[in-house]
């Protein structure tokens, strides 16, 4: 049940950038899911906004300037790690050079989007490109 996760519903951001039939993934340097690809983001602090929030995590783990626009949210929950995450997604357009940050994040990859849809991503990561595809692509 919901009422046994402890921990509380976290605020959260998700970037999905893509780029010429490519969607920018990083691969994770801590739990959960460490050693995983994800899309860029990360948690809202207090007193931050959502848009700010996936600017500055999409900055601080790929070394990009991010122009996000929201395309909808979706719910993380897993009972196995004491999370519950309500996730705001963003897609939009990047500009400068990656760059790892080489703690949090220690890869960076442009993967073809039909292979990242396909991929076992951390947070189901893989259900946000779905629904992107679905939702702003359609």
């Amino acid at each position: 049940m919901i009422e046994d996760i402890k921990q509380g519903v976290r605020s959260t951001v998700c970037a999905v950038i893509e780029k010429d039939g490519k969607i920018l993934l990083v691969k994770r340097n801590h739990e959960p899911f460490n050693g995983c690809w994800a899309l860029p983001g990360g948690h809202i602090d207090f007193g931050e906004t959502a848009e700010h929030a996936v600017i500055r995590e999409v900055k601080e783990e790929t070394g990009l300037n991010f122009k996000p626009k929201f395309f909808g949210y979706r719910d993380e929950i897993y009972k196995d790690i004491n999370w519950h995450g309500e996730v705001l997604l963003f897609c939009g357009k990047t500009q400068g050079k990656e760059k790892i940050d080489g703690k949090e994040i220690i890869d960076i990859k442009w993967f073809d989007t039909e292979e990242a849809k396909n991929m076992e991503l951390a947070f189901e990561h893989e259900k946000s490109l779905q629904f992107f595809s679905s939702s702003v692509k359609s």
